[in-house]
This record gives structure tokens, C-alpha cells and sequence, in this order.
């Protein structure tokens, strides 16, 4: 069966290496640092300038003057920082982030990633995305495979305006993980009880299958 949002974000928390660098994306993204191992040293960045995030609080614990770029109440970690938002997008331009994971509305079979804009709807900009896609080196998209009518949103090109170009590594659904290779999707892994089929489906992009695709291990 697919996955849910936390599910998604426990089999991306399993991307975290030790000692990372990771900044974590506004939406599903958010929830990875409530998955990681306990026994890794990992420290979050938040582009709104804190280092060293721990887990969402629980109910009742909540500090309002403690958030991340969602504007999400969140936890620290013992030796966590806090700096302006100069001194953040400074760390991210200056590729000091091993790995990012952000939400998406699109990601193409080249990598391409559109994040930020709906034509039509009213936003506010395009926020510290393209400073994330331009800068690192590993980004991971944690996302929903179709939209709410049942379209796919893992594309051959993106309809959407582009946030970055050729930039996406890996792409977990909840339905599959997949690897952006300069042939297209690769499919890495399937959900618990979904099958082939159903992920190509779901696909509007070539998918390469290679061998016995194996069981997403979330726990």
C-alpha cells in the first residue's frame, strides 16, 4: 500500500549519513529530522539561520520564537546555533550542506525540479530554493507521486516554472524510490504491497526497471 507523508520521510531519513550537513525543505522534508538514527551525529540547517534542529516539539512544549523556514515551532539540539539569514544562505552558497531535501510539484526525468510557483496563484517569491538547487551537490525530493486528480507528477519535462535544471539526485514517493541517471528514472524501490505495474502507471516518465525491484524496508 502507498505511503504516508511520515512514512516517506522515514525511508528518506535513511539517506542521512553521519556527520551531515542536511537542510531540510518546507512540507514532508520537515518531518525527516523526527526519523534519523539515534545513534549518527547529524546537525539540520534551516535557511531562516539555525543550525542544529532536533525533532518537531511535543504539544504543550512549543517556544513560538523557535522555528524553522516553514515557520513551523521546532526543537534544538545541545551546541545549536542561531545567525541571520545572510550569514545561512552564506553557508549554502558556499556548499557547506552535504545534503538537501525538498518538496516538489514536479520533478522531470532529467532532474529538473519546479517547487515554487502555480501560474495564476498568488506567491511570494521563490524563497531559498533556488539558492538549494543552484548550491548543492546531493538533493533528495520527498513528494506525492500523482496530484489530487491522479496525474503524475514524476514527468518527462516539467509544465510547471522550473526552480532548478538537472539538479534532483533521488526522488521518494509514496510509491517508489527512484534515481535521476542520465537515461531517466531509474526505479530503486517499490512501497510495501505496491507493485511494478501500478508505479509505471502512475508514471508519465519512462521508467528503467532493471531486475526484481525490492520492498522499500521503512522501519
Amino acid at each position: 500500500m502507498a505511503l504516508d507523508k511520515n512514512q516517506i520521510a522515514k525511508r528518506i531519513a535513511k539517506e542521512v549519513k553521519d556527520r551531515y550537513f542536511v537542510n531540510l525543505g518546507i512540507g514532508i522534508p520537515t518531518l525527516v529530522a523526527n526519523y534519523v538514527r539515534h545513534d549518527i551525529s547529524v546537525e539540520f540547517q534551516s535557511e531562516n539561520g539555525v543550525l542544529g534542529m532536533g525533532p518537531f516539539p511535543f504539544e504543550g512544549e512549543e517556544d513560538a520564537d523557535i522555528i524553522n523556514a516553514g515557520k513551523q515551532t521546532i526543537t534544538t539540539l545541545p551546541g545549536a546555533s542561531f545567525f541571520d539569514s545572510a550569514f545561512s544562505f552564506g553557508m549554502i552558497r558556499a556548499q557547506k550542506v552535504d545534503l538537501t531535501i525538498l518538496g516538489a510539484m514536479e520533478v522531470s526525468e532529467n532532474g529538473d525540479i519546479a517547487n515554487w510557483k502555480i501560474p495564476g496563484k498568488m506567491v511570494k517569491g521563490m524563497g531559498g530554493a533556488m539558492d538549494l538547487v543552484a548550491s548543492a551537490d546531493n538533493i533528495i525530493v520527498a513528494m506525492m507521486h500523482v496530484n489530487k486528480a491522479g496525474e503524475s507528477k514524476i514527468l518527462k519535462k516539467c509544465t510547471l516554472p522550473l526552480t532548478g535544471v538537472g539538479c534532483v539526485k533521488k526522488v521518494v514517493t509514496e510509491l517508489a524510490v527512484m534515481e535521476v541517471t542520465p537515461k531517466g528514472f531509474k526505479l530503486l524501490e517499490r512501497a510495501p504491497g505496491v507493485s511494478v505495474e501500478e508505479i509505471i502507471k502512475a508514471t508519465e516518465a519512462e521508467l528503467i526497471i532493471d531486475g526484481d525491484i525490492p520492498e522499500m524496508i521503512i522501519d
